[in-house]
């Protein structure tokens, strides 16, 4: 019998970043008092408590400084279902379609399966970024990547520590990129058995199951966190975010540690969705 080992707890206080020292982070938001600098262009409003609100000398959005590379992954859910190929083309400026799999358990929504899957596979060389909102994903990850799924995240809330790698095996086995997922009362720690075996961690920065959900501003410590654990253990790892991610909450992801942002109906509703994709990227 599975358990959800963080389904029921509260927000829990944000591990420090050890390595994180004053002056020496690499933008705004990522946690201790940055000093000297000009000041932060993020809006105040949407700064964590306790952030920055000065640049350091190595801060990403400083003209001189080298910024990571920013990827868009655009969510299908805020397509237009009954038109699925003509948007998803619409959206091929962008480095990763963004597939929601909801089972009506795990969240209460329903939305697409394995079928939809294979189905859109055909209709973009860009990675396919599925997103596994299901109880029990271990039992399904083969058919996703079979149906031609490029990435499968997983939450750790849906299946036991043991099931969760076993699954992030079977997603390797298969040739294709594995991560895992933390819903926005799952403490930053709960990453910690999967940080050095996967390609990417996503945060939620709404509660999983709809789209077009106000930002979660108070989810930035647990970037921060997640972004330190990555840069000392598994450098490599993509650090994504999904929910309320527009031109405005997209800087504040970025300073605190993403380079992969999930935005749909920000997306979808622009009047003019490459420009959209491109504001994003900033």
């Amino acid at each position: 019998m599975y358990m959800y080992k963080y389904a029921h707890r509260g927000p829990a206080a944000v591990p420090p970043i050890p390595y994180l020292k004053s002056g020496t982070g690499t933008a705004c938001c990522r946690g201790g008092r940055c000093v000297g600098g000009r000041p932060c262009p993020l809006d105040a409003s949407y700064a964590p408590s306790g952030a920055a609100v000065r640049c350091t000398t190595k801060c990403s959005l400083r003209k001189d400084a080298v910024s990571p590379m920013i990827k868009i992954s655009p969510s299908i859910l805020s397509a237009d279902f009954a038109n699925l190929e003509r948007d998803i083309r619409r959206i091929s400026s962008a480095d990763y379609v963004h597939v929601d799999v909801m089972d009506g358990l795990f969240v209460p929504n329903i939305s697409i399966g394995i079928p939809v899957v294979k189905a859109i596979r055909p209709t973009t060389e860009l990675p396919l970024d599925v997103h596994l909102m299901i109880e029990r994903p271990v039992r399904y990850v083969d058919q996703f990547c079979d149906a031609g799924a490029d990435i499968v995240t997983c939450h750790v809330e849906a299946d036991t520590e043991e099931d969760i790698l076993a699954a992030i095996e079977k997603i390797h086995a298969k040739g294709k990129r594995a991560g895992v997922v933390v819903k926005p009362k799952t403490p930053a720690s709960a990453v910690l058995p999967f940080i050095d075996k996967v390609e990417m961690i996503l945060v939620m920065t709404v509660e999983p199951g709809f789209g077009g959900q106000k930002f979660m501003a108070d989810m930035m410590p647990k970037v921060q966190a997640i972004r330190g654990y990555i840069d000392a253990m598994n450098p490599a790892c993509e650090l994504e975010v999904d929910g309320g991610v527009d031109p405005q909450t997209a800087k504040v992801c970025v300073a605190s540690g993403a380079n992969v942002l999930v935005a749909g109906s920000a997306v979808y509703k622009a009047p003019d969705i490459p420009a959209r994709i491109a504001e994003l990227r900033g």
